[in-house]
C-alpha cells in the first residue's frame, strides 16, 4: 500500500473559515446564490482559486507563502453577500470584512495589506506590482469551467473571457 504523507495544515486559514463574520457572510452568500444558474461562489470555488493560485506560485517560483495564497482565495469573494444586499462592490466589501477577520486570525500587517490588495484587485488584475494580486486574478478566472456550463448561452461574459478549453 502506498503511504501518502499528510499535508501541512493551514491553521490561520482554518481560523478564517471558523470566524463568525466569515461564516455569517458565507451563509448569506450561499442563500443569495441558491438559485443562481451561473457560476456560484461556493467554498469549492474558493478552494479551486487557492489551489490554482498555489500551482501558479510554484510553477513561476514566486515564493509566496501557501497560507497567504489560501487566505486571499478564501476571502476574495466573501463580500458578495453585501453586494447582493446593498449594491456595494464585492471587492470593496470583501476588503472591509477581511480586515477584521485577518486581524483576529493572526495575520501580520504586511500580510494583511498583501491579501487585502489582492481582494481589491481580483476583478481587474490591475495591481501588477503585487504578485499575489496577479495570481488570484488569474486563478479566479481560470477556475471557471465555461466549456461545461449549462448557462453558457445566457452568460454575460464575452467569448474572449470564457474558459472554453481545459488548462491549469
Amino acid at each position: 500500500m502506498i503511504s501518502i504523507p499528510l499535508i501541512d495544515k493551514l491553521p490561520r486559514c482554518q481560523k478564517i473559515y471558523e470566524h463568525p463574520l466569515y461564516r455569517e457572510n458565507f451563509v448569506k452568500l450561499q442563500e443569495f446564490e441558491k438559485d443562481r444558474i451561473f457560476c456560484r461562489h461556493s467554498f469549492e470555488h474558493f478552494l479551486d482559486v487557492a489551489r490554482i493560485a498555489y500551482i501558479i506560485n510554484l510553477e513561476q517560483d514566486l515564493g509566496i507563502e501557501r497560507e497567504i495564497i489560501y487566505a486571499a482565495a478564501l476571502l476574495h469573494d466573501i463580500g458578495r453577500a453585501m453586494q447582493y444586499e446593498n449594491a456595494v462592490p464585492h471587492d470593496k466589501a470583501g476588503a472591509e470584512i477581511s480586515e477584521l477577520i485577518l486581524s483576529d486570525c493572526g495575520f501580520l500587517d504586511d500580510e494583511k495589506r498583501m491579501i487585502i490588495n489582492a481582494i481589491l484587485s481580483h476583478r481587474k488584475g490591475n495591481d501588477e506590482g503585487n504578485k499575489l494580486s496577479s495570481i488570484i486574478y488569474t486563478a479566479d478566472k481560470t477556475s471557471r469551467q465555461c466549456y461545461m456550463c449549462k448557462a453558457q448561452k445566457d452568460c454575460n461574459w464575452t467569448m474572449e473571457k470564457r474558459n472554453l478549453e481545459i488548462y491549469i
